[in-house]
This record gives structure tokens, sequence and C-alpha cells, in this order.
């Protein structure tokens, strides 16, 4: 009988795409080579809905509500075809991103469950985003003026 690899389950995450006056919403992590920028956002629990995740995770990271939009899109993360595939080889996580507003930001910054890497929060002027250690890095490329604009609903797995 042919040995099988054990078979991680597939994780499902909500991310906010949080863009004011031209600047995008980041969360800073510390990685060993610098400073990486992502979405706010994070993985799904039993029983969430992917709106409800990303609500939770922004509250957790950020400190404040947000109102969720539509759906940006989906993108799919297969570690081992990445930058981080020694360390993320087995993970695969499905993202759904939405945009999203941030109706009242007087706490921003005083999350209360922020992730064990984050070392804060950036607004990213969009003009200067490429200069920015980003992921996914797809999304300069859907920079707008003083927005992002998705055109396709899925994005596949990309870096």
């Amino acid at each position: 009988m042919p040995h099988r690899q054990a078979v991680q389950p597939i994780r499902c995450a909500g991310r906010a795409l949080i863009v004011r006056e031209g600047k995008l919403l980041t969360v800073i992590l510390r990685d060993k080579e610098s400073e990486l920028h992502v979405l706010p956002g994070g993985g799904q629990v039993h029983g969430e809905t992917l709106v409800q995740t990303v609500k939770r995770e922004c509250r957790e990271e950020l400190g404040v509500d947000i109102a969720v939009d539509k759906l940006a899109y989906v993108r799919e993360y297969i570690g081992a075809n990445h930058g981080f595939a020694r360390r993320h080889r087995g993970f695969h996580q499905v993202e759904a991103v939405f945009y999203c507003r941030i109706p009242d930001d007087a706490r921003l910054g005083a999350g209360s469950g922020q992730d064990n890497r984050q070392i804060g929060l950036a607004w990213i002027p969009l003009a200067d985003f490429e200069q920015y250690r980003f992921s996914p890095s797809i999304l300069k490329k859907f920079v707008c003026g003083d927005d992002i604009i998705v055109p396709d609903a899925y994005l596949g797995d990309n870096h």
C-alpha cells in the first residue's frame, strides 16, 4: 500500500479591504526578512459566517468595528507555491476579501487579539504602494487612482 501524506484541512479566512482618502489600511507583521503588510483579517471559526469572521478579526486586530460592504474577491493561498514554502508547505487557505469601511476610528489601534507577529497598523498611500512589501502583491496591479478595484471575483493562487 502506498504511503499517504497526511492531509491538512483547507482553512477559510475573511479579510477587509479598507481604502480611505487614497490610503489602504494594513496590518504590519514582522518576519525574519523585514516588515510585511497584509490586509486585516484571519481564520474563520466553526459556526461563523465569513462576514462575522472579518468583523471579529478587525475588532481583534484593529480595535474597531467595521461595516462590511460587498465581496471584492476570493483568493487562494497554497503555501507550497510561495516564498514561505518551507514554513507553510502544508498550509492551504481560501480568503474571502470584502470592501469595508470604518464608521468610527476613535479606537483604531486598540485591538485586544493581535496576531503574535503583528507589530502595528499603517495607512499606505496608494500612490506609494509599490514601495511596500505587501502580500498578496497582486493587489498592487489593481490600484485605480485613489482606490483599489479588483476586476475578477476569483484571483486564484497568487503572490
